[in-house]
Formats: C-alpha cells, sequence, structure tokens
C-alpha cells in the first residue's frame, strides 16, 4: 500500500516529532495530545480585533487587523462573549517538504458553539501558527490557558515540492 497522499498515523507522528527539525515542538503533555490521526495543539493566547484589515490583489497589498492580548483571569482562563478572536498556538510546526497540514477544530469547541477556522500549513512551513477563534454560543465561553483546541492531521504529498512555504507568515511568533 502507497503511502503518497495518506493521512500520517500516531506511531509516525511520533516518529517525525522525535525527528530534527521536529513537526511539532513545545508539546505541553505529548500522551494526551498525540491522537490517532493527528496532534492536539494548546492555546497560547488570545487577543481581540482592534479595527478592520485589507487584503488587496498583490503579495504586498495587505494589512493585517490590529490586535490586542486579552490578559487571561486568575484562574489561567479567558470569559469570551460572542465574537471573533485571533488565538495564538503554544507548539511550533516545522512541515518537511513532503508533508502539508489540516487543523481542524476539537469537537468539544464545536458541542459549546465554538469554532476554530484555519488555513493550509504548507510543505515547508516553520512557526508557531494563529488561528481564528469565533464564539457563536450567544452565552459565552470561558477557556483555559493551555487548552487543547485544535487538531492538527498531516497529509503526505504525492511528491516533494521543489520550493516550500516563503511566504509572511513563515518564522511567525518564533
Amino acid at each position: 500500500m502507497s503511502q503518497m497522499g495518506s493521512m500520517l498515523d500516531r506511531d509516525t507522528i511520533r516518529e517525525l516529532i522525535a525527528g530534527r527539525p521536529p513537526l511539532v515542538e513545545g508539546l505541553l503533555d505529548p500522551e494526551n495530545q498525540l491522537q490517532p490521526n493527528g496532534v492536539d495543539l494548546t492555546l497560547r493566547s488570545v487577543g481581540s480585533f482592534v479595527s478592520g484589515g485589507f487584503l488587496g490583489v498583490l503579495p504586498g497589498e495587505r494589512e493585517l487587523s490590529p490586535v490586542v492580548e486579552i490578559p487571561f483571569g486568575d484562574d489561567g482562563s479567558w470569559h469570551l462573549v460572542t465574537g471573533s478572536y485571533l488565538v495564538t498556538l503554544n507548539e511550533v510546526v516545522n512541515l518537511p517538504l513532503g508533508l502539508a497540514a489540516l487543523g481542524r477544530t476539537r469537537s468539544s469547541l464545536l458541542r459549546c458553539g465554538v469554532a476554530l477556522h484555519t488555513a493550509v500549513w504548507d510543505a515547508g512551513y516553520s512557526g508557531r501558527s494563529q488561528s481564528l477563534l469565533v464564539v457563536y454560543n450567544p452565552q459565552g465561553f470561558r477557556l483555559a490557558r493551555n487548552a487543547r483546541v485544535l487538531q492538527l492531521v498531516f497529509f503526505r504529498l504525492a511528491r516533494q515540492v521543489h520550493q516550500g512555504y516563503n511566504g509572511a507568515y513563515q518564522g511567525e511568533n518564533l
């Protein structure tokens, strides 16, 4: 059975985490974060959008929305009202040229009316990622620092790319 274009399993992910560079570094609790088909990433910080942004046609035509970090409470959590937030994850992802990844909201969040929206993790990307957290629940939601919020699943590419990701977010938040 060919491994090309396939989703990675727990044992393969564990082997790649032990590699240099590690596929994912900074896991807070590897045994609980490693899943049968991915790795759970944890919450480092939550930010609130201050104003709008802009995305044009050309690569340089981009103005990111300013964000202010929300301090967590004395109990190490945030109480978030309905709205959208920029979250930064704890772990650093280092994708080799033969792998890409997709992030999915953990089902416990979905069952509380909360979703994480992500982009594709391209082959060659390295960094501490950010995602969009949206609280849809009109009652709000309480979220603990270091909570597992996103499952990252990895896919072998049909063939290794010659040029890995080289965009604006390479090396972000390191």
